[in-house]
């Protein structure tokens, strides 16, 4: 379903295009097609660039305090912007348009990868090479519906953690969640319970919420408003047992989680960075090789069956 609402909308952006580029053409002839087919891109370049500006802004306005050894000079500021711009462009134009739910079996603990909100199983092109590279056995899976409650994600990964573990022979498997995901996550936990998990690892997760919900259409969004009932029952359903399967990834310049710290979970290991943007941390060297590393780290009693 992400796919198909992406796709109508990349055909609305096609269509807005032609319609500049004809009318370009027609008010000034002189710039000939390709002056008018590039004045039409610009024009929607401008449009998803100022989308971008927007979740900054929005996101600066409820951001928590960043420490001295984060903050980011204009050059900096700038490398933000343009990673979170690109990994943004990338996203939502070419890799959410082709999902990847297939199983990889090889070696080592299998992963269970989990996209965030509006997004798919395309978000994770970057991290399931790594994992290839590194031998690993994983599979992603698509959330849906989009805009469902969080609680249904649960069953979408129960069903999912039960075909990975039988595939590769393993009790258990890891989950690495982005964003929402990490709620589905929790939400799995709540359910069934961790028999099948040795590790959840989330990226940019509104542990706490985010006050760019407010704007999300969907049962999800608002589930994830800021101190939001949802929220509060399954934080008080958890266990420092359950907590202590948790290691948060997140970045204090996330432009969708804000206050950025609502990614901070008591009782969970986690780790901080900065100068990254929401969607970026998918793809950020630093923030794989973290990923890595955790999952590396899961005691060899959860090894893949040989």
């Amino acid at each position: 379903m992400a796919r198909l609402l992406l796709a109508i909308i990349m055909l609305i952006q096609l269509a807005a295009a032609l319609a500049i580029g004809w009318g370009v053409l027609h008010w000034w002839p002189q710039g000939g097609p390709w002056g008018a087919a590039l004045l039409a891109l610009a024009f929607v370049a401008i449009v998803r660039l100022a989308i971008n500006l927007n979740n900054f802004a929005m996101a600066a306005r409820a951001a928590s305090v960043t420490p001295e050894e984060h903050r980011l000079d204009w050059r900096g500021a700038l490398r933000l912007f343009y990673t979170e711009f690109r990994a943004s462009m990338l996203t939502t134009s070419w890799h959410m348009l082709r999902p990847n739910r297939n199983l990889h079996l090889a070696t080592g603990v299998p992963v269970l990868l989990v996209h965030g909100y509006g997004c798919n199983s395309g978000y994770w092109v970057h991290l399931s090479a790594r994992l290839k590279q590194a031998g690993i056995s994983h599979m992603a899976l698509d959330l849906e519906p989009v805009a469902g409650s969080i609680d249904d994600y649960a069953e979408r990964i129960h069903e999912a953690l039960a075909r990975l573990c039988k595939a590769a022979g393993s009790p258990r498997a890891i989950i690495v969640a982005h964003s929402m995901g990490g709620l589905a996550s929790r939400a799995y936990l709540r359910r069934h319970g961790a028999d099948k998990v040795a590790k959840v690892i989330t990226l940019g997760t509104p542990h706490h919420g985010t006050a760019l919900a407010n704007f999300g259409p969907g049962v999800n969004a608002g589930q994830m408003r800021l101190g939001s009932p949802w929220l509060a029952a399954l934080a008080a359903s958890e266990t420092p047992e359950t907590r202590a399967l948790f290691v948060s990834l997140w970045s204090h310049h996330d432009n969708i989680i804000a206050p950025q710290d609502s990614s901070f979970l008591p009782g969970a290991r986690n780790i901080a960075f900065g100068g990254i943007g929401h969607v970026a941390l998918g793809a950020d060297k630093r923030v794989l090789s973290a990923v890595l590393n955790e999952i590396a780290s899961v005691s060899n009693e959860f090894n893949c069956a040989q």
